[in-house]
């Protein structure tokens, strides 16, 4: 608790220093936008001054060559010079195709002209001139800068959102794989015993149909502890025929649930040889066909049918329940996702692992109906 604690606090010191130092960016680059902006200003009076030198001069006693050089000089600034009513008389650093076509200059000028005071300049006596001018490129880029500065350093703090996210869920994997081992090892103490106890059973006579299927679940539960086992391990896998595999758990769940249910397996009469786990092939098909029973509430129609063609082998679990509504399809088989008001939502997302992941296979909703069933398709690649 005490680690937690000092993680968090760790933390928020790190949000609190990282918003600091954003702050005084942003605080910074409006500063300098501030310092250019005033600087440009003192550059368009300088030029303003060079206009009104040149027009007042002697061209032939005076020496004109320093303001002309000022205002050819200015080659960022875009300037618009108008008459004291306002009519534009002349543009500078602007595009031609606004400069000579006097609808557009007009409309460039209604906004253009409140992007600074304007500079007055008196021509003649009594006869005024206004220079407007806008913002430099290097200063609309300034401008925009503090804008692309958040987005990287969002971009940054996602990423490393993500990652502690994703070392979060490492961690958690690895401590539930963890658990699930440890399990799976208890659970082979006494199931050991049991196996003892069996034979004993056998040499007292003891029903024989009783032991066998007392037998079949002991089995079964060393099946489920050696899945345990496998978890947060890379599997094992054999080329089987899936037929065989697929039937062989079909067969068992079927013999154990309630007669109310109508199961069908359908499949070709010759193997198909595929490359899977078998342990893991039997938990897809178990939780699979229990998802199937629940939908149906213990009541209905199930079939399993296994189609091949030239490159897959498809499983077909069908069922007569409630259905699917089709904006969760895809959202099942996440983790956590359930229905029921008992379940933790882990049986399809582990199946969809169990397939996909470590089988190189698909696993998808094939067809859905409310209130009449749900298809649920699973294709392996054939080798």
């Amino acid at each position: 608790m005490q680690f937690s604690e000092k993680r968090n606090v760790t933390r928020w010191i790190i949000i609190v220093i990282s918003f600091i130092i954003v702050t005084l960016i942003l605080w910074n680059t409006y500063t300098f936008f501030q310092i250019f902006k005033k600087e440009e200003r003192q550059k368009m009076e300088i030029w303003a001054s060079s206009l009104k030198t040149l027009n007042m001069a002697d061209l032939e006693n005076d020496d004109i060559e320093l303001p002309r050089q000022i205002m050819d000089k200015n080659t960022t600034i875009p300037i618009v010079l108008t008459d004291q009513n306002g009519t534009v008389m002349g543009m500078r650093n602007i595009a031609d195709e606004i400069a000579n076509d006097s609808i557009k200059s007009q409309e460039f000028f209604k906004h253009f002209k409140n992007e600074n005071i304007p500079i007055k300049i008196e021509f003649l006596p009594g006869e005024f001139r206004y220079i407007y001018f806008g913002n430099s490129q290097l200063l609309n880029n300034l401008k925009y800068y503090p804008i692309a500065l958040f987005l990287i350093l969002l971009l940054f703090g996602l990423l490393i959102f993500n990652f502690y996210r994703a070392s979060r869920m490492a961690t958690q994997n690895k401590l539930w794989a963890g658990m699930a081992k440890e399990t799976a090892h208890q659970i082979g103490t006494p199931l050991s015993s049991l196996l003892g106890w069996i034979e004993i059973m056998k040499t007292d006579d003891v029903d024989e149909t009783t032991v066998t299927e007392i037998e079949k679940d002991i089995v079964r539960l060393q099946t489920i502890a050696d899945r345990f086992s496998k978890i947060g391990s890379e599997p094992v896998l054999e080329q089987r025929d899936i037929i065989k595999e697929t039937e062989e758990s079909y067969d068992y769940l079927k013999s154990r649930f309630s007669k109310q249910i109508d199961f069908t397996f359908k499949a070709p009469q010759h193997p198909i040889l595929v490359l899977v786990n078998p342990i893991l092939h039997s938990w897809t098909v178990e939780n699979l066909v229990k998802n199937a029973i629940d939908a149906m509430k213990g009541r209905g129609k199930l079939s399993i049918e296994i189609e091949e063609d030239a490159k897959f082998v498809k499983i077909k679990v069908k069922d007569s329940g409630k259905g699917i509504p089709k904006n969760q399809f895809k959202r099942i088989f996440e983790p956590g996702f359930t229905t029921k008001k008992r379940g933790w939502g882990l049986g399809l997302s582990l199946t969809k692992r169990i397939v996909e992941e470590y089988h190189d296979g698909k696993i998808k909703v094939y067809s859905s109906e409310i209130n009449k069933g749900t298809c649920i398709i699973v294709s392996f690649n054939k080798k």
